[in-house]
């Protein structure tokens, strides 16, 4: 018997929800990042739904785990918090040298035009 076959039908629907919830909020992240026209409103996009998407899939995977070995699987939690402490300080690091990069080049524009004034 394969460990689908010994699956209960309410895993299985929870589990495949999970899974096309996971996969539908990170596609979403995707489109956003690809419609989005400034660089300030892509990072949000992203930044959302890896913490989101992940979360889904990752539950999915400890519940399909936690039924098919009848025994408590928590491996994926441990995924999560790394998931969840590391996405949005990397989303809000990139953010900040999106702010510096953009002052850095609103200065050597305006020290530009010092030089060419007569």
């Amino acid at each position: 018997m394969s460990a689908l076959e010994s699956l209960p039908w309410w895993a299985a629907i929870v589990t495949a929800f999970l899974l096309v919830l996971g996969g539908l909020i990170t596609v979403l992240g995707t489109l956003g990042l690809a419609r989005l026209q400034s660089f300030y409103q892509r990072i949000h996009g992203p930044a959302i739904t890896i913490t989101l998407g992940a979360g889904c899939i990752l539950l999915a995977s400890m519940l399909y785990f936690t039924v098919t070995q009848a025994r408590l699987v928590i491996h994926e939690l441990l995924i999560s918090v790394f998931v969840l402490m590391t996405a949005p300080v990397v989303a809000m690091l990139i953010m900040r040298a999106g702010v510096y990069r953009d002052m850095r080049a609103s200065r050597d524009e305006h020290d530009g035009d010092d030089v060419n004034s007569p």
